[in-house]
């Protein structure tokens, strides 16, 4: 069994291979891993519980999947017990409800079928959606972040905040895109990545006239920051594939590499579908 992956490797690899816009299709018709993830869903590991919600919230961005997703069986009901169960922590259950609520509102319109195809090949953006009113996004411009060493340090300060639901990283422009509860400060974003001490923060908006504006990140005693005692890690680097960036699936055009370990994904969940 030595070669054998766990079942968290697989489930971040397949939310690897989600968050880009160009493998979401694909991952959505293979026979094996839409229902996998719903399997997952359900799994006694709340790392690998989490992790498949995250890789189901990418693949609901292509309009032309949520039709199918929706129809999944299984994939309503695991998503309701997600948000039922009594042990969930609360960031789960939030994500779990977007998704939810993203599906059933799926709409058969000729016009979204007409947007489907670019929806898919956008630029990946990661909860731009004003789905959920107790979520907001806040997009950060990240002084410092140059490498794999940074963002993990951002990844490790962000974690530690408990309202943080997820956040995904554009490394080519230095932003990091965060999902957060409504009634979380983006100072605090701030103030936790700012205590790296090597990186230093500023929040991207827009005025109406479509202009970015940089806006700093004020720190102060009445910041509190307060910690995630219930989050599942978000990326375990020892376990995580992402560590070895020659063998990365979430970059965009991956989708020729990415069809090899689709398969390695599916031929695993085939075997494995007695958690």
């Amino acid at each position: 069994m030595s070669g054998e992956p766990s079942a968290l490797a697989v489930v971040n690899q397949l939310r690897d291979l989600a968050a880009d816009p160009m493998n979401r299709r694909a991952i959505v018709e293979d026979q094996g891993c839409l229902p996998g993830l719903i399997l997952f869903m359900d799994h006694p590991n709340p790392q690998v519980v989490y992790s498949a919600l995250l890789a189901v919230r990418y693949l609901a961005e292509c309009r032309a999947n949520r039709e199918k997703m929706k129809g999944e069986l299984g994939m309503m009901l695991s998503l309701q017990n997600v948000m039922q169960k009594g042990t969930t922590p609360g960031e789960t259950k939030l994500l779990a409800s977007e998704i939810y609520e993203i599906l059933q509102n799926a709409s058969k319109s000729e016009a979204e079928e007409a947007e489907a195809a670019a929806s898919c090949r956008r630029k990946a953006q990661f909860f731009l959606g004003g789905t959920n009113k107790r979520a907001k996004t806040v997009v950060l411009q990240i002084d410092g972040l140059d490498d794999s060493a940074r963002r993990s340090l951002c990844e490790e300060a962000l974690l530690k905040i408990k309202g943080v639901i997820s956040f995904t990283f554009q490394m080519a422009v230095k932003r990091c895109v965060v999902r957060i509860r409504s009634d979380l400060k983006a100072e605090a974003l701030g103030t936790a990545i700012n205590s790296t001490k090597v990186m230093k923060a500023h929040q991207v908006v827009k005025k109406e006239d479509g202009a970015e504006v940089m806006l700093p990140l004020q720190e102060g005693s009445d910041v509190v920051v307060e910690e995630n005692t219930e989050l599942p890690d978000y990326l375990p680097e020892d376990e995580s594939p992402s560590q070895e960036p020659h063998k990365a699936m979430s970059r965009l055009g991956s989708m020729q590499d990415g069809a090899g370990w689709l398969n390695t994904a599916a031929n695993f969940l085939s075997r494995s579908f007695y958690w």
